[in-house]
């Protein structure tokens, strides 16, 4: 930038600012998530990952990419996959549960979700929710087109996700709903983004009822838990109204469509440890766990022989 484009630095925020030649952690910025974020990685304590029964072994939280997973590992299992039973462990990002040391094991980047195979020779670690939902697709041979044309528009847009998400939540979710203060020109930029975002969905899905065209793919399990909660306005508090969202009347349809599954309905409990007790099933090990452990139920039983 030549030195008639530079910004005054009165003009920055903070009034002033103008960046250091080296950048240094200041510990205690990042607002809301300000005690689990830290530019090293590597673990921070030792803790042992559990092991269920099941040959899946999941290590998640029920935020947008955790739901992925277990949306995909319920579709699998109403479609007659018995090998997809899975037991599903919450790991608690806000009590920093991804920077101990059995799940950077998993995965080294400290993010949910991770997955662990038992069944192949010897464990298979998965990480990164678009490649756990393509490991799990060819695993079973389901929700991943056969026909090559098919195929790869659904893996096109499972990586437009995996790419346009951070634009999403850390960008827009980050400066409207967490960040210590509102600064006008960030949450400018990244809502014109979501905004263009949508768009680009409601064209595609005017002209086709699923993202991979007929058929419903691991493409809708990725973009649904973001996009479609966003448009329900179960994200980012009044997120939803400050967008605008009800113009995208096709992603609304794909939306409510989807919402209607029963296995997206319970892919959504599963490691969901905020909101209507009713509607979290912390753990599940069984799929009668649905019916038996969710939250509202452990505290009626807790209270009960207290």
């Amino acid at each position: 930038m030549t030195e008639e484009h530079k910004f005054p630095p009165e003009n920055n925020f903070p009034a002033g600012y103008e960046p250091a030649k080296v950048w240094e952690w200041k510990q205690g910025n990042g607002g809301r998530f300000a005690s689990i974020n830290r530019p090293i990685s590597g673990p921070t304590h030792d803790q042992k990952l559990q092991v269920g029964k099941h040959p899946l072994q999941l290590y998640s939280l029920a935020t947008p990419n955790g739901v992925k997973v277990t949306v995909m590992l319920e579709e699998l299992l109403a479609a007659g996959h018995e090998g997809a039973e899975y037991d599903a462990w919450l790991i608690n990002i806000g009590d920093g549960d991804q920077f101990g040391s059995g799940f950077v094991e998993i995965n080294p980047n400290s993010k949910i979700p991770a997955m662990v195979d038992h069944s192949t020779p010897e464990p298979t670690r998965v990480f990164e929710s678009g490649a756990i939902l393509l490991y799990l697709a060819e695993k079973f041979g389901a929700f991943l087109p056969k026909e090559h044309h098919a195929r790869t528009e659904a893996l096109n847009w499972l990586f437009w996700q995996m790419g346009a998400g951070p634009f999403l939540g850390g960008g827009f979710g980050h400066f409207y709903a967490y960040a210590p203060m509102k600064i006008e020109y960030a949450i400018d930029r990244y809502a014109m983004e979501v905004k263009r975002q949508l768009d680009v969905l409601d064209k595609h899905l005017a002209k086709n009822e699923y993202m991979a065209g007929i058929e419903y793919s691991i493409a809708d399990m990725a973009i649904w838990p973001w996009y479609g909660t966003l448009m329900q306005g179960k994200v980012y508090n009044d997120a939803a109204t400050y967008l605008d969202t009800g113009i995208y009347t096709n992603v609304k349809r794909w939306t409510d469509q989807i919402a209607e599954r029963p296995a997206v309905k319970r892919g959504r409990m599963v490691n969901r440890a905020s909101g209507d007790p009713a509607g979290q099933l912390r753990e599940r090990h069984d799929a009668s766990d649905f019916e038996l452990k969710t939250q509202d139920k452990l505290e009626a039983q807790k209270e009960g022989g207290a």
